[in-house]
C-alpha cells in the first residue's frame, strides 16, 4: 500500500489544479481506494466503517454483485452511450417502475446526471406550465450547486451568488431547535407555518407563484424533519391559486426513511414533481424527475439529455431498484435506524454540547452546541468528525452552521455493524466537562 509521503503529494496536487472552494475532510485528507459491503479502505491501507456512504449515495453499500454485473452486461453489448434521441430499453424498464412507484397519476420521467441538474429541470417544467418566474422556497434548504437550484437553495455558505433567474420568497420551515418555530407543538408548529405561508403569499409576491419547492427532511441542513403533516396543510393554501409542489427526494428518497419509501408520504399529500437521484445509481450518476404528465409536457422548446439516463446508469439503475425491493431496504432502514436512533438518544441523553438527536431511518443528525445552550459548536462537530474517523468510522457534517453530524449509512447496514458503528459515535461525542476532547 502507499505511505503517506503519497497522499500527501496526492494532496499537493489536487489543491495545485483543483478549485480550493472545493472542501475535503479532515485535517488529513484520505483517498479511498477499495470497498466492500459497508466497508472502504483508503490508500494508507485503513480501513472504515462507512456511515455517510458518498454522501447518502452508495445505497446499497460497495462492490455490490447485481449492480456490477448488470454494468459488465451493459459494457458488453459495446454500448455506452446513445443519448435520448434513441431508444433506450434500460432507461424506458427504469422509467416505468419509478412512474409505478411515484404515486403520482399519469406520471411522465426525464433522466439526468445529478441532483442538481433534476431540480433544475423540476424549476423548469412548473415556471413554463404557470408562466412566472416567481417560486417559493424554504429557509436551510438545499437544492444543487447549479444556477436556479442555487437561486432557491437557502443556506448563505452553499449560495456562491446572489444573481438568480428566479424571484423567490422564503418560508419558514421545520427547526424545532431555534428559530420562528422553536418549541412548538407539533400543531402549533403547522399552524404557524400555514400562516406564514399565507403572509408571504400576501406580502412578498405578485400575481401567480410557479411552485413551492422543499425536501421532506433537510439533507444539508442537518437532518431537520418537519412535522408530519405539514405539507399536507401546506398544499391546501397552494391548491387555491395552483401553485405546484416540487419534493425533492434527492437524499429522502428510495426507502431511507424507513417509514416511507418516499420522504413526502410522511405528510399525507403527492407532489405534482419529484427529484430523485444520489442512491438510485450506486455511485453512477443518475437522477431525474417524475411528474404529472401535464406539468412534465410543459416545455415549448425542443429538448433532451446528452447523458441523462444513459444506458450503463440506467442499467445500474434498474439493478439497485430491484435490490431495493427483492431485499426490502426500507423495512432494513427502519429496523436498523430506530437501533441507532434509539442508542444515540440514550446515550447522549446527559451529554450537555448534545443538543439534539434526530432522524428517520438511516437518516440522522446529531446537533452539537456549546453546554447551557443552543448555540452552535462548529469546533466540536469538527472534533467528533476526527475522532470517528480515528476510530475507523466515516461520517459526514453539515446544518447550517456546520455543527452536525450527518450519519446516512448504506441501507444495507447490518444491526452489527450498526452496533459497531454507534459505539465509535457514543465515544466520540462524550465531552469532559472542560469542553476538551473526547474522552478515551
Amino acid at each position: 500500500m502507499p505511505d503517506a509521503s503519497v497522499n500527501n503529494d496526492l494532496l499537493a496536487r489536487h489543491r495545485a489544479v483543483l478549485p480550493s472552494w472545493m472542501p475535503l475532510y479532515y485535517h488529513d485528507p484520505i483517498e479511498l481506494v477499495a470497498g466492500s459491503g459497508r466497508r472502504v479502505t483508503d490508500a494508507a491501507g485503513r480501513t472504515y466503517l462507512d456511515f455517510f456512504g458518498g454522501v447518502l449515495t452508495n445505497m446499497l453499500g460497495y462492490d455490490v454483485a447485481e449492480v456490477r454485473e448488470a454494468v459488465e452486461r451493459q459494457l458488453r453489448t459495446g454500448i455506452v452511450h446513445t443519448s435520448t434521441l434513441y431508444l433506450i430499453r434500460q432507461q424506458v424498464e427504469l422509467a416505468e417502475k419509478i412512474a409505478a412507484r411515484s404515486g403520482i397519476r399519469d406520471a411522465r420521467v426525464f433522466f439526468t446526471n445529478s441532483g442538481s441538474e433534476a431540480n433544475e429541470a423540476a424549476l423548469l417544467f412548473a415556471t413554463n406550465t404557470r408562466r412566472s418566474n416567481q417560486v417559493l422556497a424554504v429557509r436551510n434548504g438545499y437544492h444543487g450547486r447549479t444556477f436556479g437550484a442555487m437561486a432557491v437553495t437557502g443556506t448563505r455558505s452553499w449560495s456562491a451568488s446572489s444573481l438568480s433567474p428566479l424571484q423567490v420568497a422564503w418560508l419558514h420551515f421545520g427547526d424545532r431547535l431555534r428559530g420562528a418555530y422553536a418549541g412548538l407543538p407539533d400543531a402549533d408548529h403547522i399552524e404557524a407555518a400555514v400562516a406564514d405561508l399565507r403572509e408571504v403569499l400576501a406580502t412578498q409576491v405578485g400575481g401567480d407563484v410557479a411552485a413551492l419547492i422543499a425536501e421532506p427532511i433537510q439533507g444539508v441542513g442537518g437532518f431537520v424533519i418537519p412535522p408530519d403533516g405539514l405539507f399536507a396543510a401546506v398544499r391546501e393554501v397552494l391548491d387555491e391559486t395552483g401553485i405546484l409542489f416540487i419534493s425533492d427526494e434527492v437524499q429522502t428518497g428510495w426507502g431511507r426513511t424507513g417509514t416511507h419509501f418516499w420522504g413526502y408520504q410522511a405528510h399525507g399529500v403527492v407532489p405534482d414533481l419529484l427529484t430523485f437521484a444520489k442512491g438510485v445509481g450506486n455511485g453512477l450518476a443518475l437522477a431525474g424527475v417524475v411528474g404529472r404528465a401535464e406539468v412534465m409536457e410543459g416545455v415549448p422548446g425542443i429538448s433532451f439529455s446528452t447523458f441523462g439516463g444513459n444506458p450503463v446508469a440506467a442499467a445500474a439503475g434498474n439493478a439497485v431498484f430491484d435490490y431495493l425491493s427483492r431485499h426490502d431496504l426500507q423495512a432494513n432502514a427502519e429496523r436498523v435506524g430506530s437501533l441507532l436512533l434509539d442508542g444515540l438518544r440514550s446515550g447522549l441523553r446527559d451529554q450537555p454540547h448534545v443538543a439534539e438527536v434526530r432522524g428517520r431511518g438511516l437518516m440522522i443528525g446529531v446537533e452539537l452546541v456549546r453546554p447551557g445552550g443552543t448555540v452552535p459548536d462548529p469546533a466540536a462537530a469538527g472534533v467528533a468528525l476526527e475522532a470517528c474517523r480515528r476510530d475507523g468510522l466515516l461520517v459526514g457534517r453539515g446544518g447550517l452552521y456546520g455543527n452536525v453530524l450527518r450519519i446516512g449509512p448504506p441501507l444495507t447496514l447490518t444491526e452489527a455493524e450498526a452496533r459497531e458503528g454507534l459505539a465509535i459515535l457514543l465515544d466520540a461525542c462524550r465531552y469532559r466537562s472542560d469542553g476538551g476532547t473526547p474522552d478515551r
